[in-house]
């Protein structure tokens, strides 16, 4: 199953970092967060990525490109211009970097990478958020229900919209409700699982939201499903956000780090 990342918005919210590169390439612990999230992925056995870049997406073509040069120790030749990897420590990731547009909205950046979705679901998640989730059993639950869609439900800090849900199996989003509503609740954490069907919901090209419409159309039809996770999640929105993650990885308490 391919993975789809989301990893071209300006991150305007993160402006004092984000204005020299884009938001998953910021750090923790040294490691870029887009990193962090595919090694979740990986260690599930998913390894087929295909990134939706934009703003300053050169910088992601260029962390890749020279990865296995930066992740391997070097023996250098310079009389004879040769460069060998000693050591050389990689990943079994096989990565598509789509460049999909500095300003499209998120639905239209999922909409530019149609062509490139080989089988008849795939995962899709946000470039900018961690969690311990158990990825396999939320593809279980979402082969299990008849839903177009499924997101995952976390419990979020207090500043966040929430989902109306309901009790059935499995369980549908009845409202969706994008940070609209103030009481605490639950809330769309990222981490998709969808089936190839949900590009006929993202219309108006690159100015089409993917948290607006779509996924609206798709409650409304019951065909949007809520796997709910009670365990860690954290969006890197913010400063604080991302001092914390980096307090969290350099204590070795990262529950996000199960590889």
């Amino acid at each position: 199953m391919q993975v789809v990342i989301l990893a071209g918005g300006l991150g305007t919210r993160l402006s004092e970092e984000t204005y020299l590169k884009p938001k998953p390439m910021l750090e923790i612990g040294g490691f870029p967060i887009i990193w962090h999230i595919m090694k979740i992925y990986s260690f599930y056995g998913l390894n087929e990525f295909i990134i939706c870049a934009g703003y300053k997406g050169e910088i992601i073509k260029d962390y890749f490109l020279n990865y296995n040069r930066r992740s391997s120790d070097l023996e250098i030749n310079l009389s004879k211009g040769e460069v060998n990897l000693i050591h050389k420590r990689s990943e079994p990731w096989n990565i598509k970097i789509i460049d999909t547009g500095d300003l499209t909205m998120t639905g239209g950046r999922i909409k530019r990478i149609e062509k490139y979705i080989k089988g008849d679901n795939f995962c899709l998640t946000y470039g900018d958020g961690l969690s311990d989730l158990d990825i396999p059993k939320l593809i279980k639950y979402h082969k299990s229900n008849n839903c177009l869609a499924t997101l995952t439900a976390v419990e979020p800090p207090g500043r966040f919209g929430a989902l109306a849900l309901d009790s059935g199996s499995p369980c549908l989003v009845k409202e969706f409700k994008e940070k609209k509503v103030t009481e605490k609740n639950r809330i769309n954490g990222g981490f998709f699982v969808l089936e190839k069907d949900i590009f006929k919901y993202i219309k108006n090209g690159d100015n089409c939201v993917w948290e607006e419409e779509p996924l609206e159309s798709l409650s409304k039809n019951n065909l949007l499903a809520a796997y709910l996770h009670n365990g860690f999640w954290c969006p890197m929105d913010t400063l604080r956000d991302k001092r914390f993650l980096e307090k969290l990885w350099a204590d070795s308490i990262a529950p996000w780090k199960i590889w």
